[in-house]
């Protein structure tokens, strides 16, 4: 892997528009105490009814703020996944079972921004737009580029799990992160043909926090605006 690639492939932040920056900085500063200083738990909480999505994916009415900000941070996280395979697919540039690849991931990344959006409703944050700066043009690039894409969404996910208040928003965040793992795991099998990297290459998997995840997409300068 050349040293660009290197650079991609350990994503140190992806916030080029703020939004991500805006996600983290929310969370950090609805803690309970806050909450219950801005006149109780449901401050700021999403004003939808029981909505049933996709695969299990729900929000309630009473939907915690920090938890509301937490999805909008994966949003973007999920809007950038499914940009990047729409770009690769529409380029027309693989083939076999890397084509294969960029077809079922592309689509469940677009199913995951569909679900998210309508949890979210209003409160969602809008599509930044995306320069892949030819990371899909290229069938080795792209599959080093989707391996650490894949693998930084499935550490933001598990870092994020421990604060979700909603065991509803928690069990659905579960449903696309083991999701996300599989992504991981097939993008690695497909690159090490049996060799290195291979698929589940340690017994346990390192989480990262929102600010390691924004230190790490931004190097790309993949998002925008």
């Amino acid at each position: 892997m050349t040293e660009a690639l290197h650079d991609v492939a350990t994503l140190e932040e992806v916030d080029r528009d703020g939004a991500v920056r805006e996600a983290a900085e929310a969370v950090r500063g609805d803690t309970r105490a806050a909450l219950l200083r801005k006149g109780g738990i449901l401050a700021g909480a999403v004003a939808l009814s029981f909505v049933a999505l996709p695969k299990g994916f729900a929000l309630a009415q009473g939907t915690s703020a920090s938890d509301v900000k937490i999805l909008n941070y994966a949003l973007t996280l999920e809007y950038l996944e499914a940009a990047f395979y729409a770009e690769a697919n529409q380029k027309g540039k693989l083939d076999g079972i890397t084509a294969r690849f960029a077809q079922v991931v592309g689509a469940h990344e677009a199913a995951h921004v569909s679900a998210l959006k309508q949890a979210l409703g209003s409160k969602a944050t809008k599509t930044p737009s995306f320069d892949f700066k030819g990371t899909t043009a290229d069938e080795g690039t792209f599959l080093s580029t989707a391996m650490a894409l894949e693998d930084t969404g499935v550490a933001a996910y598990q870092g994020q799990a421990p604060l979700i208040k909603s065991t509803q928003v928690l069990g659905s965040a579960g449903a696309i992160l083991a999701v996300e793992a599989r992504h991981a795991a097939w993008v690695r099998d497909i690159i090490g043909a049996g060799k290195k990297p291979v698929p589940a290459p340690e017994a346990f998997n390192t989480p990262m926090t929102m600010d390691q995840v924004l230190a790490a997409v931004k190097k790309t300068g993949f998002i925008k605006s």
